[in-house]
């Protein structure tokens, strides 16, 4: 074989090992996956309702969700007390204590106006992000929630979702009511009254 044959073939060899060879992987925690456990969080949440939403339709749904909100609200409830110094909020008090804690899950929530008979709130942001879009039951979470902080506080409460992010709206408006009246009695909305009165479930009405 001549010397320019050889050359060849050895060129040949080279470049057949340098195609058969991987590509060079990246660096895997360099990859640009959001991960992070809020998101995964949020996420979590949003596959879970949309299952629950799927196989036993939006109104069970939001049951077990409701469920989960009551615990929730209990716990949050029993938390702001203790770190006020135990006493009961007035209705000034929970409107802000709805507003903050909210904010401290990442949430937009504002008070838009409030009287004797009703808290009106507005939010520009949700706590679950985008994940929220299409999964209403989610919404049961801030009913339960602002419902029932609100009924342990002040004895009764009567929250109405009027608007939400998570039905295509740009914002939520949530109508707090607390005391019954001639509004709220004709308002689409779940009632909730402190277990002082021994009448701790909620219903729709």
């Amino acid at each position: 074989m001549s010397l320019g044959n050889q050359r060849g073939n050895q060129l040949l060899l080279q470049k057949g090992t340098e195609m058969s060879q991987p590509p060079e992987l990246p660096v895997i925690n360099q990859l640009p996956i959001d991960l992070a456990r809020g998101n995964f969080m949020r996420t979590l949440l949003r596959e879970l309702s949309g299952t629950l939403q799927d196989v036993v339709g939006l109104d069970q749904a939001s049951g077990f969700v409701a469920v989960v909100g009551q615990r929730m609200a209990e716990r949050i409830n029993e938390m702001y007390r203790a770190a006020a110094g135990g006493d009961k909020f007035n209705a000034e008090q929970v409107g802000e204590v709805l507003v903050d804690l909210k904010r401290r899950i990442e949430g937009d929530f504002y008070i838009v106006s409030q009287d004797d008979e009703k808290i009106v709130l507005g939010n520009r942001r949700c706590p679950f992000g985008d994940n929220v879009l299409d999964r209403p039951a989610l919404c049961m979470m801030t009913s339960n929630v602002f419902g029932m902080i609100t009924a342990e506080n002040l004895g009764y409460a009567k929250v109405e979702i009027q608007e939400a992010i998570a039905r295509g709206d740009a914002g939520c408006r949530v109508v707090v009511y607390l005391k019954q009246s001639p509004e709220s009695r004709s308002a689409d909305g779940r009632e909730y009254f402190s277990d002082e009165l021994g009448q701790g479930a909620n219903v729709d009405t």
